[in-house]
């Protein structure tokens, strides 16, 4: 498995092909944290924190800075905060600093890298130094998205393109681009679920499986243009060659899924398409109509049960 977690020496980590817990300094934090990090962009006592650090250059070969060292009870280091309140010319100087770097890598809480971070703002600028400086591609963070699936939820193109387009990205764009995060989607799932056409036909272009199945129910991308009803994106996965005979881990198709929705067009786009013997819905496997058949009273159908001597 390309995508993977680094070690971290503050916090604990995780392998990712068995998850079990490996022995590390755990820094000490108030309450979880479910955000980006981007609401510290409210707290004071957190702003002035990162006015008061400076970045020293006066030798940069030297292994280690104290700017380095630096990090809040959030786990964010002095670049994480850089690029969250969008300091640009700091973040800049940061990652010239620490070309290939492990400081370039460090996650905080959420174990979000710089280029996580990055990604969320939306400033490609940044992204593209951190990818040319050594930042990981394959890094996850605890929701279990690398930096390309952010680009992907968020619709970023520009990012997208950076990373992808990434000498060192692209030696593990295979595994990255169908690597499912913890709700077990995908980049082409992800792009899916927000309608963001441009990203979908992008990643089938780069090898991504177009009927590659999220692994909560099995839908793949065309099942979840179907529940999201969005006939455009129907349209385009089955001109890029979407298998519209696929069936969920349920047994339906895309097609079973138009039943008691509204998009007339959607339903004819893929009856037309759906094999004759898929489209009707499969048998329930528990049939009720037997029971009924019975026409037993409740005090019939358990009269053989005793209790005592």
């Amino acid at each position: 498995m390309d995508v993977h977690r680094v070690p971290n020496r503050n916090q604990v980590d995780y392998n990712i092909d068995n998850m079990e817990p490996k022995h590390g300094k755990l820094l000490p934090c108030q309450e979880d944290r479910f955000d980006s990090g981007l609401d510290s962009l409210k707290e004071d006592e957190l702003v002035n924190e990162f006015e008061d650090m400076s970045v020293e250059s006066e030798n940069p070969t030297h292994e280690y800075e104290p700017w380095r060292t630096a990090v809040t009870e959030d786990g964010d280091t002095l670049l994480h905060l850089a690029i969250i309140h969008e300091a640009t010319d700091h973040a800049i100087q940061m990652i010239k600093l620490s070309h290939n770097h492990p400081f370039l890598n460090v996650q905080n809480h959420q174990r979000q890298t710089a280029l996580h971070l990055a990604v969320i703002t939306e400033q490609p600028q940044l992204v593209e130094k951190l990818l040319k400086a050594g930042s990981d591609p394959r890094l996850v963070d605890d929701s279990g998205n690398t930096a390309l699936h952010v680009a992907c939820k968020k619709g970023s193109l520009a990012c997208f393109s950076l990373i992808t387009q990434n000498q060192k990205c692209q030696r593990h764009l295979g595994s990255i681009v169908s690597f499912p995060n913890y709700n077990g989607h995908n980049c082409l799932h992800l792009a899916s679920i927000n309608g963001y056409i441009s990203l979908v036909e992008n990643l089938v272009q780069l090898g991504a499986d177009i009927n590659a199945q999220e692994q909560c129910s099995g839908r793949t991308s065309l099942h979840l243009a179907v529940d999201l009803q969005n006939p455009t994106l129907v349209c385009r996965l089955l001109d890029l060659g979407a298998d519209v005979n696929c069936l969920n881990y349920g047994g339906f198709t895309a097609y079973h899924l138009t039943f008691g929705r509204q998009n007339e067009e959607i339903r004819c786009q893929l009856y037309e398409r759906t094999a004759q013997e898929l489209r009707e819905l499969p048998d329930s496997e528990s049939d009720e109509s037997d029971m009924e058949d019975l026409d037993l009273s409740e005090d019939e159908l358990y009269d053989d049960i005793k209790f005592g001597k």
